[in-house]
């Protein structure tokens, strides 16, 4: 089904009424075959730091509710996504180094969409060794200041 904007659809294409808003389209990279799919709700309270570093089996697509979530994956700056903003992650071998609350004095909330592989979890967190030897994959750490 393609989310075309009413106005610009072809005949073959489903357009959305316009109550519905596309809030993001992406082509991942795969999607694993026999996989499944989990939709989570995050509530981070204010400050919260989110997960330590971790990869996901498949890709993710997330939309952010309330507050502002810190998020950086491996090879990509780190950015603050808004509430109403959306993110995604390709999964498999990258890092995800942040989904943190970026707010210290409001709570973050967010949903994700993720595709799992078959027969692996949800999220693998990645270990000190690890980190070190892909360091020159992060994109450089914004300075303080």
């Amino acid at each position: 089904m393609s989310a075309k904007n009413p106005e610009h659809g072809t005949p073959d294409e489903v357009s959305l009424p316009p109550e519905v808003k596309l809030l993001q389209e992406v082509t991942p990279p795969f999607f694993p075959e026999g996989g499944s799919g989990m939709t989570i709700l995050v509530e981070w309270p204010p400050g919260h730091p989110g997960l330590p570093p971790h990869r996901h089996s498949g890709p993710s697509f997330g939309y952010v509710m309330d507050g502002a979530l810190r998020f950086e994956l491996e090879g990509e700056p780190e950015r603050v996504v808004e509430a109403g903003g959306t993110f995604w992650e390709p999964g498999g071998d990258v890092i995800h180094y942040q989904d943190g609350n970026a707010l210290s004095d409001a709570p973050t909330k967010f949903v994700v969409t993720m595709v799992c592989a078959p027969g692996q979890p949800m999220l693998t967190l990645v270990d000190e060794e690890e980190l070190k030897e892909r360091a020159h994959l992060r994109a450089p750490r914004p300075t303080e200041g």
